[in-house]
């Protein structure tokens, strides 16, 4: 049975229909089952998540969740940014790049397909590989309740703090961004993570609380 949520979401999209609608086809053939996952469309085996179709402004994509593990012989896989270390994209502006590559994305698929099933798995960064700055780590030494909250938190969330401090060329930048994300870490929070709890995308945050203080001080 076709989920109701993924059909609302072919049946909305204006910029890309035709693009999706295609892609999705190709990915139905594939034998995935379908289901919907972070607002978009996500296909999976054995309940494991194999690819995603999702649109931008300036493009229409494949993502394959473990794309790092493809061979990738037509070199077309795109890393979104250097922070996605396991996703990889196939990027399409028109659904006659979609036609033209059918063959090549349903071989892409299927080769995904055999990763999972063979238990496969991305050798991804450790948070704790990552370098911590000076700053942030003079905060974690001397102050034992920051310290804990902060090893509390998921992995993921810990990378983009990390990475969010380190992104900071001046120490008083660095300092700065450490201070205003105190009531975030102490709250078990990440960066996007929703702290007013209106929001539709929970846990991320869509910028509801924006509506809702604008009302609210009416």
């Amino acid at each position: 049975m076709s989920d109701p949520k993924v059909e609302a979401f072919f049946e909305k999209q204006t910029i890309w229909k035709a693009e999706m609608d295609k892609l999705r086809s190709i990915v139905l053939d594939c034998m995935l089952t379908e289901t919907f996952k972070w607002r978009v469309p996500c296909y999976t085996l054995n309940n494991a998540n194999i690819v995603l179709i999702h649109g931008f402004k300036e493009y229409c994509a494949i993502a394959f969740f473990k794309g790092a593990l493809l061979s990738d012989p037509e070199k077309i896989l795109i890393q979104q940014t250097e922070n996605v270390q396991s996703a990889r994209q196939i990027r399409f502006a028109n659904i006659k790049e979609i036609e033209a590559q059918e063959a090549i994305i349903r071989a892409y698929i299927f080769e995904a397909i055999e990763v999972e099933k063979e238990g496969l798995k991305v050798d991804v960064k450790k948070h704790k590989d990552y370098d911590v700055p000076d700053e942030l780590q003079a905060k974690l030494d001397s102050d034992k309740a920051f310290k804990d909250a902060f090893e509390k938190l998921t992995p993921g969330r810990q990378r983009g703090y990390l990475l969010f401090f380190a992104g900071a060329k001046q120490a008083k930048t660095r300092e700065a961004r450490i201070e205003s994300s105190l009531a975030r870490i102490y709250n078990g929070k990440g960066l996007t993570d929703c702290i007013c709890g209106h929001s539709k995308r929970m846990p991320n945050c869509d910028g509801s609380h924006k509506n809702y203080s604008h009302v609210n001080q009416k």
